[in-house]
């Protein structure tokens, strides 16, 4: 983990709300783990805590760096206003990102937990078939065209199935050894119960507001499984211990 300034290489809407922005950060790049995150920090001293934001892709050998992120308030708001050659301060790599296992995947997203797996859909060298779930405006699902079979959920039925991720699983019968994903927490708890239910490993990566981003605040805790010879129950960090968790060790 560091902290530097790096400068943003270039910088694209992908939907109203979406937008993809690549930084040269050096040799940050080619330390970053898919499943790990970066903190952005504002340039406003009003606004001290950073934002933590996904890894979509790392290139090490360019030193550079994609985040593809949603604008949900003033930090964000302000990084997508930037444009080539503006620097904004940067801590990472951080968390603990998805273990790589060779078994055939299922790569299942939803929504802001897409991008995160596509550096995990190119690091990945097994059979895989992304699921990914959209409310309505799709982004990135080109992308992921490149490195397995893709398959689509959208709400409004605008593509895909209509429906949720585990209604396309379902209803085109995904079959896998593995399951790795992102999203929001009710997807989560859905795929967990449905890998135990098929006997599949999970590995599920927990969206939680973040306060200091490197597990100090404990502002970002989720109830661990774990107990200890008194029965007491254990929180995990999850910017520290996760964001990627096997779906058995938390509580959803």
């Amino acid at each position: 983990m560091e902290q530097i300034w790096a400068t943003v290489i270039s910088q694209e809407k992908l939907a109203s709300d979406v937008y993809s922005m690549w930084l040269k950060v050096g040799a940050m790049a080619g330390e970053a783990k898919p499943g790990q995150f970066i903190s952005l920090y504002s340039a406003d001293k009003a606004h001290l805590l950073p934002r933590p934001i996904s890894i979509c892709e790392a290139e090490g050998e360019k030193g550079t760096l994609r985040i593809v992120y949603r604008v949900v308030g003033y930090g964000t708001d302000e990084f997508s206003h930037m444009g080539a050659g503006d620097r904004v301060k940067v801590t990472g790599p951080l968390g603990n990102g998805y273990t790589l296992k060779d078994k055939e995947a299922i790569l299942v997203a939803g929504g802001i937990g897409i991008p995160p797996m596509l550096e995990l859909a190119k690091r990945l060298d097994v059979k895989k078939t992304i699921v990914l779930g959209y409310r309505d405006e799709r982004f990135l699902d080109k992308e992921f065209e490149a490195y397995g079979k893709v398959i689509l959920a959208t709400e409004d039925g605008s593509a895909g199935t209509k429906g949720n991720v585990l209604d396309a699983i379902r209803e085109q019968q995904v079959k896998g050894d593995i399951i790795y994903a992102c999203g929001p927490t009710p997807m989560l708890r859905a795929l967990k119960a449905y890998a135990m239910e098929e006997g599949l490993e999970a590995q599920i990566s927990l969206e939680e507001k973040m306060a200091c981003g490197i597990g100090a605040c404990l502002a970002c805790v989720c109830r661990s499984t774990e107990t200890d010879g008194h029965s007491l129950v254990h929180n995990k960090r999850i910017c520290k211990d996760g964001p990627v968790f096997d779906a058995r060790e938390v509580t959803l």
